[in-house]
């Protein structure tokens, strides 16, 4: 594909189509648009891991297909056959991507399901149509949250992204783009900055590919230009999604992130985070959360290209935390929730 290739706005990042599972291949983007097809429960986990899919809601949703590829894959001729090899399969899926909650979430909604079937055959039905079904709750969702975000936004602002929480990082639609998407549908003229988001380089890959191709006016920036962009007055609000939210309102995602709402907190710049219900965490605690580690390769290099010597130290967390007074308001699809985060919070999964 060409880089003036359209993309269509409605193509879903992870379907399930004729008992296999279809991704769009994220590590082949912006320059080519590659769909890749599985039937084995241990590729999705791979391409989890290997960020062929990525975006938590799309990880949630990659591990329910996985889990369906699992009950086709199984041997199993009893009830109890079958749950044990679909827990074998959850824990594989599961150790992909420790830090984003969905992707647990999403698992334990099949488990929870299988469970209730009194048969191998019962089961493998429960379990493909409930996967299918998390994928289309999925789009509403976002939809749902699109509108509740869209108010925040006025007619001509400048909103800055980081990293890529659009249809993307979905079945589609988006999170963070998904409110940006909306707040123009609403009639409102918008324009968006996106920052590279080193090392992987999402924003520029990605997120910059998503919004020209739905006709956005799309800047790019590189991480270290932030603080130049607020400084003079380019961004009037900020919207990122987020991977991880715990009850007291600390927010993990994309590395840097902290970054940027600290320099929004410096110049007064609202700072807003759109995510569903099933990325927040209401048990865990901020200091127990495992921020994944990635490969120094990452950083080392860009593809083939050395771009440092050998022999160096790398640290290269995937995601940082970002402390609530630092946060403007979650976006979710049941409403925004401002501080304290743990009341509204509470308030909204009682609304659900």
């Amino acid at each position: 594909m060409d880089s003036d290739t359209i993309i269509d706005s409605t193509l879903r990042t992870v379907e399930w189509k004729n008992d296999k599972v279809i991704m769009i291949d994220q590590t082949k983007l912006p320059n080519d648009l590659v769909f890749v097809e599985y039937d084995n429960f241990n590729q999705i986990a791979n391409a989890i891991k290997t960020l062929v899919v990525r975006g938590a809601p799309a990880i949630g949703v990659s591990g329910a297909f996985g889990l369906a590829l699992a009950v086709l894959q199984s041997k199993a001729t009893s009830k109890e056959g079958l749950l044990i090899d679909l827990e074998d399969a959850r824990k594989i899926l599961f150790a992909t991507r420790p830090t984003a909650v969905n992707l647990g979430w999403g698992l334990e909604q099949i488990m929870s399901v299988a469970k209730t079937g009194d048969s191998t055959d019962q089961i493998i039905e429960l379990v493909i149509s409930k996967a299918k079904k998390m994928a289309d709750d999925d789009i509403d969702i976002n939809k749902s949250m699109g509108k509740n975000g869209s108010v925040l936004f006025e007619n001509d602002d400048t909103i800055m992204t980081h990293c890529n929480a659009g249809a993307l990082a979905t079945v589609a639609y988006g999170t963070a783009l998904g409110v940006i998407r909306a707040t123009r549908e609403s009639g409102k003229n918008v324009k968006v900055i996106a920052t590279e988001t080193r090392p992987i380089q999402q924003g520029s890959r990605l997120t910059a590919f998503e919004l020209k191709h739905d006709g956005f006016d799309v800047s790019l920036i590189p991480d270290t230009a932030v603080g130049y962009s607020m400084a003079n007055g380019l961004v009037d609000k900020v919207v990122v999604g987020a991977d991880r939210i715990v009850k007291t309102g600390h927010v993990f995602n994309k590395i840097g992130t902290y970054q940027v709402a600290t320099m929004a907190k410096q110049h007064g710049i609202p700072f807003y985070v759109a995510a569903p219900l099933s990325t927040i965490d209401l048990e865990t605690k901020a200091d127990d959360v495992v921020i994944e580690m990635r490969k120094g390769s990452e950083v080392t290099g860009i593809g083939e290209k050395k771009t440092a010597p050998d022999g160096i130290g790398v640290i290269n967390p995937a995601f940082d935390m970002t402390p609530p007074e630092l946060i403007s308001g979650i976006i979710t699809e049941k409403g925004v929730a401002v501080a304290p985060f743990e009341e509204s919070l509470k308030k909204l999964f009682q609304a659900n």
